[in-house]
C-alpha cells in the first residue's frame, strides 16, 4: 500500500508537467495551423494567382505543423508508457496484496479448525463429565434406596 502511494507521489508531477507540455504542443500547432491557412490565403502572383515562392512558403508550414506532430505523437507516447508502467506497478502491488491476504485467509482457516477442533474436545469432556456424573447420581440412588430398604427391614 505505502509502494502505490509513493509510486503516485512520485508520479504526479511528471504526469502534470507531461499534461502541460502536451497543452502547450497543442496550442503551437495550432498557431502554426493558422499561420498555415494565412499563408494559403496569400497570393502575390500576377492576377491574384499564387507563386511558386508562396506555394514553398505554404509547405514549409505544412513540415512545422508535421514537425509539432511528431512532437505531439511522441509526447502521447510517452504519457502511454507512463500510465502503462503505473498500471503495472499497480498491477503487481494489487497481485501482493492478494497474495497476502489469501496467505491471511489461510492462516484464518487453520486457526477457525484448531478451534473447532478444541470446541469439540471440550464437548467430548463435558459429555463425559455428564454421564460419569448420572452414573454415580444413579449409583448413589439405588444405594440410597437399598440402604433404606434395608434399615426398615
Amino acid at each position: 500500500m505505502k509502494t502505490i502511494l509513493t509510486l503516485l507521489l512520485i508520479t504526479l508531477p511528471f504526469l502534470g508537467m507531461a499534461q502541460e507540455k502536451l497543452n502547450r504542443l497543442v496550442q503551437e500547432r495550432e498557431q502554426l495551423h493558422q499561420q498555415w491557412r494565412e499563408s494559403e490565403g496569400q497570393k502575390s502572383g500576377i492576377f491574384g494567382n499564387r507563386t511558386k515562392k508562396d506555394m514553398i512558403q505554404t509547405n514549409e508550414w505544412m513540415e512545422r505543423i508535421i514537425q509539432k506532430d511528431n512532437q505531439i505523437m511522441n509526447e502521447l507516447k510517452m504519457l502511454g508508457e507512463i500510465q502503462r508502467v503505473e498500471v503495472i506497478h499497480e498491477k503487481d502491488d494489487y497481485k501482493y496484496i492478494a497474495q497476502k491476504q489469501e496467505q491471511d485467509i489461510g492462516r484464518l482457516k487453520r486457526a477457525l479448525a484448531d478451534m473447532e477442533n478444541s470446541v469439540q474436545e471440550k464437548r467430548e469432556d463435558k459429555r463425559t463429565y455428564e454421564w460419569t456424573t448420572l452414573i454415580f447420581f444413579i449409583t448413589t440412588l439405588v444405594f440410597g434406596v437399598l440402604f433404606f430398604r434395608k434399615l426398615r427391614s
